[in-house]
């Protein structure tokens, strides 16, 4: 791979310098005409190799009128830029922008620019990956690639949710993250919003509560649609947070879901699945399809579809014949005890003596025998 920071450290010394020498050959009208619209704008960027850019794109309404129809707005805030990451880490404009080296700029038509659209899918294909290979890598197999690859121009692209000149740390504060994902999938995240994860997040900003990203992944964003193994694997998404004893301890909630899952009939045909058939769908119950997806409640709120009086109407959805009295052949998450379904307590206790005591017997019977013909042989050689 070619190593771009010579290149990038060319830019920054030295293509300023050419552009601001055409920019006083042949702008010096302009530049005294606007003298004092430069000196009143705000603090320039940290970079003095900016200076030139931002001396014509510093200024305030600065706009052009793209082949589509469509408004650009060029105007850059110097400040917006300086509190951004790429303003504090001292980033030169021509880092991004690696064709507009010089002055005149290439007109849109020459660059093949027709709408916003498609200068902004140019723009991010050109600057983002000089600096993050591995995360412009990892985006080309989520969905939101896959989706551009198959021609839909407006599937999410690095700018979308980072931003463009005001980029800032997308985990400060860490719903901000999941906030991105509402510009685009704006009724899953109303969903998500009153969900028992995304109040906690949102509303109260604990830490320890799933975002969009703990599920779906950051770059390599994974979802329904990018495989038939998501849903079969949604399991272990659960299991990270709900198996983690020490994180449930927290809030006094048991960590045997995930164990009491893969135990039932649902979980362990699921489980043999998953290890049978790993990129094909299955038929059994995941946790979403009983909990919800994006809106799951607490256990014992009203519209939760686990609760008592929901759980039927959920059963349902795979028992169409389901009766009243089907549900109560699940005891939940619990693991069961003499005062919690102690029918099934006793009864699994009864096959954890029986079975261990059967085999037991059998075992010393088969000894017993194997010593008896032992002995027999023995007798009949001292006999012969």
């Amino acid at each position: 791979m070619i190593n771009a920071e010579p290149i990038r450290m060319f830019r920054r010394r030295f293509l300023p310098l050419f552009g601001g020498v055409l920019l006083l050959a042949g702008l010096r009208p302009a530049l005294r005409s606007t003298a004092s619209a430069v000196a009143a704008r705000p603090a320039l960027a940290q970079n003095p190799a900016n200076d030139v850019c931002l001396a014509c794109h510093g200024q305030p309404g600065m706009t052009t009128t793209l082949p589509s129809g469509e408004t650009l707005y060029l105007t850059v805030d110097p400040q917006v830029y300086n509190n951004s990451v790429h303003g504090v880490n001292n980033q030169a404009c021509t880092d991004c922008h690696v064709e507009t080296s010089g002055y005149p700029h290439p007109t849109f038509q020459e660059q093949g620019v027709t709408t916003r659209r498609t200068l902004s899918l140019k723009l991010y294909r050109a600057a983002c990956v000089q600096c993050h290979q591995d995360q412009y890598n990892a985006a080309l197999d989520g969905v939101h690639d896959k989706a551009l690859a198959a021609g839909d121009s407006n599937a999410a692209i690095c700018t979308d949710c980072h931003g463009t000149h005001n980029i800032t740390p997308p985990n400060q504060p860490r719903s901000r993250e999941s906030q991105m994902c509402e510009r685009c999938h704006s009724e899953i995240f109303e969903l998500y919003k009153q969900s028992v994860h995304g109040a906690a997040l949102l509303g109260e900003g604990n830490p320890d509560v799933p975002g969009c990203i703990d599920c779906h992944q950051v770059h390599s964003v994974e979802g329904p649609s990018s495989s038939g193994s998501f849903h079969l694997f949604s399991p272990e998404i659960c299991r990270r947070c709900h198996a983690d004893r020490t994180l449930m301890g927290k809030y006094n909630i048991s960590a045997d879901v995930f164990d009491t899952y893969v135990a039932d009939f649902h979980g362990t045909t699921v489980a043999l699945f998953q290890k049978a058939s790993p990129d094909q769908q299955t038929n059994k119950p995941v946790c979403i399809d009983c909990h919800g997806v994006h809106n799951m409640r607490m256990v014992d709120d009203p519209e939760s579809t686990v609760i008592k009086e929901n759980l039927l109407a959920t059963c349902q959805k795979c028992h169409p014949d389901a009766t009243s009295n089907f549900p109560t052949s699940w005891i939940s998450h619990y693991r069961p005890d003499p005062k919690r379904a102690p029918l099934v307590f006793f009864v699994n206790l009864f096959y954890a003596i029986l079975i261990p005591a059967v085999l037991g017997v059998m075992v010393i019977l088969v000894v017993l025998d194997v010593r008896k013909r032992i002995a027999s042989r023995r007798k009949e050689r001292q006999h012969a």
